[in-house]
């Protein structure tokens, strides 16, 4: 059969169609997802390095980078614990579970509560800070701080040792306009010299002053703060307290309140901590 060559040809067009403008993907998504992540993650680290203490951080640090070593032999059994008892030498550093007799910590006590066979010597120093806390407060008999000075002193037992804190009200200051220690400040360190008798922990020194009220052109809550715990300091070594128990006198301006409002008086304090040893 001819082909009428009159015909026009049928031409069939095929349009590609785009993937769309780069910023309707979601690659950008993931990583903005990655670094919300990173910067939350180092403000985690910033507040943890700001509200730890110094032993505190030093157990995360362990925690990451234990100082106990850890045999990689296996035992020859195929169980749980590959054939070794849970109470054994090489298990117990390892399960985190407490110090033994042939691998003990830096402490040479037990993480838990109790250790097998001896006392636990944290327990046993917190005993011994808890019964100068009572005695200093009158717990359990007669305080050593009459009732007058009581009402500028509050004790507390923590990680870091017995914390020892004299506050200042603005009908009794503890220190003079021109930065001088008033004589309520001379006897509260008469005290705490008196108690520091009792145990042989070691000291520190801790100056906080109130938020001032009015934007001051020149701050100087850093050097006053560091003034009161220098005096502190220097009166606990009039009174008999020898200059090698004093561990570290510290500064924290008014970064540290103990009160909701960081200007109001009761945030001038000084504090005399009983470290643990």
């Amino acid at each position: 059969m001819a082909v009428d060559s009159n015909v026009a040809p049928v031409i069939i067009k095929r349009k590609k169609k785009g993937g769309g403008h780069a910023h309707h993907g979601g690659a950008w998504k993931v990583a903005y997802a990655d670094f919300v992540t990173a910067m939350m993650a180092f403000f985690m680290l910033m507040w943890l390095l700001n509200a730890t203490t110094e032993k505190q951080r030093k157990g995360l640090a362990d925690y990451f980078n234990p100082t106990i070593a850890v045999a990689r032999i296996s035992g020859g059994g195929d169980g749980l614990m590959g054939g070794e008892s849970t109470f054994s030498e090489n298990v117990l550093p390892r399960m985190g579970t407490g110090s033994t007799a042939l691998q003990a910590t830096e402490k040479n006590a037990a993480r838990g509560s109790e250790t097998m066979g001896e006392s636990d010597p944290d327990a046993a120093e917190t005993a011994e800070l808890e019964e100068l806390r009572d005695r200093l407060t009158a717990r359990h008999g007669e305080s050593m701080v009459d009732d007058g000075l009581m009402r500028h002193v509050v004790t507390r037992v923590t990680d870091e040792g017995l914390v020892v804190e004299l506050f200042e009200t603005p009908e009794a200051r503890l220190f003079e306009a021109d930065g001088s220690p008033t004589f309520l400040l001379r006897r509260l360190a008469q005290i705490i010299a008196g108690a520091s008798r009792a145990v042989r922990n070691p000291l520190a020194v801790e100056g906080h002053v109130p938020a001032s009220p009015i934007v001051l052109a020149q701050d100087r809550s850093w050097e006053v703060s560091a003034e009161r715990a220098s005096w502190m300091r220097r009166l606990l070594q009039d009174e008999g307290v020898p200059k090698a128990r004093i561990a570290r006198s510290t500064a924290h301006a008014d970064r540290e309140p103990s009160r909701a409002n960081p200007m109001d008086t009761r945030n001038g304090r000084v504090e005399v901590i009983f470290l643990r040893k």
